[in-house]
This record gives C-alpha cells, structure tokens and sequence, in this order.
C-alpha cells in the first residue's frame, strides 16, 4: 500500500476510514502499460495532460488529434504526435521536459484511463515515461458521441487571458458536466475527471468555485495531493464549439459531516477559442450523477 499511495492520500483514506477498500484496489496502479491500456490509448482522439509551469502555476491542457496520435511505444513509453500548441500554458514545460499526469477518456464508451510519469519533448512531439498506469470505474462519466473533427483544424484564434471569469465564463462553468483537475504532489502530477449533472460545479463569484467530492475508488489521489500542494489547475471544455477553459490557482477539500467539498480559488485564466476541432453530441447523463440542488 505504501508503494501506491504518498502520506497526503494515506491521511485522507485513514480520515474517511477507507484504507481496506484502498489497499485492495492499489495492486490495480501498475508501473508499466499492458496491452489492454496500449490498445485503449491509440483509440483515443484526445488525451488531457496536467502538470505544474516554470511559473510554479499548475495546468490541466487538452492534446487532440486522429486515433493513434498517443500511442504506446514500449512498456513504459507513450509517444504523443504534435505536442502543445505554442500558447497553451505548458508549453514551454513540456518543451524542458517536466512531471506529468494524463487521463485519456472516451465519452462513448465511459471508459478512461490514467497515465503519470515525465514528459520531455521528442521528433514526434512529446515522449512520456510512465510509471504509474491505471483504470478507473465509468462512475459520473456522460456519454457523448463523436461526430468529427473540424475539417479547418483547431481554431487560430488567440487565447483569453485573465485572473477572473467572465460572466459568460462564469455562465459556462455553471453549466458545465464535466471537468478535469490537475494536481501536484510528492510522487508528482495526476489528471483526473470530475462528472455530474449541470450545476454540480458552483460558481460563487469570477474568482471562487466550489463542488463536492463524490463517492469514487477510495484512492484520493487528488485529494490526496491536495493534502501536501494546495495547487491545482481546471480545464473545461466546449464540446460543441471545441472552446477550452484552463483554469489555474488553489484549492483545498472542506470536510462537511458526511460529505466532502472542494474550494478552488481561480489565480489565472485562460479561454481558448476551437482549441479542439472534436466535435461532440449532447451528453447523455451518468445514472451515478448525484441530483443537484
């Protein structure tokens, strides 16, 4: 178990009395890519990348392109074709080589899949070394449908920067049913997923969001690096308009009875017109979503 977790996820499982359920499933972190997950990576058209800038900010970034574009090179390499678009906030990360945490998710399915490790920039764009590979359950995951690519690519437009949300940010936010979170910590970076029904992320002000934590494998890798880095980056995606919102700043888990929250403090922001040219369906909504009030 202590292999599997650092002291920041250890504390919060002893703190919700879950460290049996998190021992049994910590075998399932496996150093090395199988042919399952080498299979279910080259599927994917998009794959999400956290990790902390020079600046000391933390990100959570989009990579798209055509199934095979993240591919699995070896059992311990994944070669990622492209890399970063020179604006986006890790770039210039990636380019020096940096701790990394990935999610590929596939919204037809609601199957996803977590990659962490290094990243340091190659021929074919970025070359990852992974060192802890896993799944996770298709709990709060909408299912989407995939009906192409824009044929013109990913927008040119040039990114929105801020250290606050818009009222339409802020509009989108709140409507929004799915987001990912970079964290940072002992063992390095991770990228995960947070799902549920419109309304479940609350804007309470440009520069102050709030969610709470469902119910999920009793890991607390997030949490966890919560625990010991309280800093985090969000990303949100259009996934009509293909427009992507990073977020960057700090959080922190307020334990409230029987449930748990998280409290995002914004610092920097950065909206991204067609950064992806997927295009996706409307949702089709988790039956694990909790109702929102």
């Amino acid at each position: 178990m202590t292999t599997a977790y650092h002291h920041g996820s250890l504390a919060v499982q002893a703190r919700l009395g879950v460290q049996q359920a998190a021992a049994h499933i910590a075998p399932s972190i496996n150093p090395g890519i199988r042919p399952v997950a080498a299979a279910f990576l080259e599927a994917q058209p998009m794959l999400v990348l956290g990790a902390a800038a020079p600046d000391g900010r933390v990100w959570a970034s989009l990579l798209t392109g055509e199934p095979g574009f993240a591919r699995a090179t070896g059992p311990h390499t994944v070669s990622v074709a492209g890399g970063l678009a020179p604006h986006d906030p890790l770039a210039e990360a990636a380019a020096a080589g940096t701790a990394v945490g990935t999610i590929a998710l596939d919204p037809r399915t609601r199957r996803r899949m977590r990659l962490n490790g290094t990243a340091r920039p190659s021929a074919r764009g970025l070359l990852i070394e992974a060192e802890q590979v896993f799944a996770n359950c298709p709990k709060y995951l909408q299912k989407r449908e995939l009906y192409g690519s824009d044929p013109a690519g990913p927008g040119t437009a040039a990114p929105r920067t801020g250290d606050a949300l818009t009222e339409a940010q802020l509009a989108a936010v709140r409507a929004a049913d799915t987001f990912f979170v970079a964290t940072t910590g002992p063992d390095g970076a991770d990228a995960s997923h947070r799902g549920g029904n419109p309304g479940f992320v609350h804007a309470e002000g440009p520069r102050e969001l709030l969610w709470r934590d469902y119910p999920g494998n009793a890991m607390f890798l997030t949490l966890g690096n919560l625990e010991t880095d309280g800093r985090a980056g969000l990303l949100f995606l259009d996934w009509e308009s293909g427009t992507t919102l990073q977020l960057s700043g700090r959080a922190k888990t307020v334990y409230r009875l029987e449930e748990r929250f998280v409290r995002f403090r914004v610092d920097s922001v950065v909206e991204t017109p067609a950064a992806s040219p997927l295009r996706w369906s409307a949702p089709a909504y988790s039956p694990a979503n909790p109702t929102t009030p």
